[in-house]
């Protein structure tokens, strides 16, 4: 994705016209005028912002300079952002341990990141957020230095976007930022299956947590326009949606959304019970129950909650507290509000807190208000 591109679906995702932004901009920066005019030339590509305009850009529209950057210079980015992600003297080691592989000859090897990549997915349904944040963060950090093959660009996005799910969308920079990058890696990769699974990824996590819904609309349009094609991708896209649309109080636009996700599952859904890159039945009802219970649908949300239940493995107990606390969530959404809230704490706390993750931190704050 090019600067003019980024700046355009960053106002998209605001709702804003060229001229908004640009009056947003000139107020920005006083005793400067901008124009839409310009806007105009940056998103078709004619001209490009200068580092005055890059960095309010970046103040206007919500996102972080180094993600604008990046889209203007089109080159490696991971070294910059994963470093200062961790802590200093752990990014220094591991920045030394990837440049010593590199100029120790070492090749880097598509499939053994390939067979990283896959633990890391398994490993994502049971492990807490900051566990799982300081294992990829040091992966980060050496596969910046092997980006010569387009599968390993694939396996970068796929990693970021797993990364950014440590954060929590609604902080409006980390989360929104990493998978930003993802979507830019999965470009490079030219792989359109990753293109689609990160954008879509990206939009189930924002949509699911209830957090920068326009980003998780923009990621999800992203993935529809690049293929129709029935995939995880694809799924996890028109059910981010979903759950915008739920968020809003779009009941019709949810139901007809959540209508279309279960019609992909039945061409697209798999079978494989413990990786984020899955989608089982089992799964396909949690995204199901808390959209139902977003609603105030109760007896459907019962409905999928009980058939997810009877296949969710016990190894993942994580994925059982989400339903009880969609209980909690019906329990507010009937009026008692108070004793929702109560529930699905009481649900919360009796996992393990090694095993939180920040969207049932997320799902608790949003029961509470």
């Amino acid at each position: 994705m090019g600067i003019g591109e980024l700046i355009r679906d960053l106002r998209n995702a605001q709702g804003w016209s060229q001229g908004e932004l640009a009056k947003r901009l000139t107020q920005s920066a006083p005793g400067y005028n901008m124009s839409r005019e310009t806007v105009s030339r940056w998103e078709n590509g004619r001209n490009k912002p200068g580092p005055f305009w890059l960095g309010h850009l970046a103040l206007v529209l919500e996102a972080p300079l180094a993600v604008l950057e990046t889209a203007l210079k089109r080159r490696t980015f991971l070294t910059d952002v994963a470093a200062t992600a961790i802590a200093p003297l752990v990014a220094s080691d591991l920045i030394e341990h990837g440049f010593a592989s590199r100029l120790g000859g070492l090749a880097p090897d598509a499939d053994d990141w390939e067979g990283k990549l896959a633990s890391y997915g398994t490993q994502y349904m049971s492990m807490g957020a900051a566990d799982i944040q300081r294992r990829l963060s040091g992966e980060l950090v050496v596969i910046q230095q092997q980006l010569d093959d387009p599968r390993l660009w694939s396996v970068a996005a796929r990693l970021m976007t797993l990364y950014a799910k440590t954060f929590p969308g609604s902080d409006g920079s980390k989360a929104v930022n990493w998978y930003l990058m993802a979507a830019q890696a999965a470009d490079r990769s030219g792989d359109q299956e990753t293109r689609v699974w990160v954008r879509g990824r990206a939009s189930i996590a924002l949509g699911y947590e209830g957090a920068s819904l326009d980003v998780a609309n923009m990621f999800a349009d992203q993935a529809l326009a690049i293929s129709a094609k029935p995939s995880l991708g694809l799924l996890n896209s028109i059910m981010g949606k979903a759950h915008a649309a739920a968020i809003r109080g779009d009941e019709a636009t949810a139901l007809a959304m959540a209508e279309e996700g279960r019609r992909i599952f039945d061409s697209a859904g798999s079978y494989e019970q413990t990786s984020d890159y899955a989608v089982p039945y089992w799964r396909m009802n949690v995204f199901l129950s808390l959209l139902f219970a977003r609603l105030g649908q109760e007896k459907r949300a019962l409905e999928v909650q009980e058939a997810s239940l009877k296949e969710l493995p016990a190894s993942l107990p994580r994925f059982a507290t989400h339903l009880d606390m969609h209980k909690g969530l019906m329990i507010a959404r009937a009026g008692n509000r108070k004793g929702g809230h109560a529930f699905a704490k009481a649900a919360l706390d009796k996992l393990p807190p090694e095993k939180h993750s920040l969207t049932l931190r997320m799902l608790l704050d949003e029961i509470k208000e």
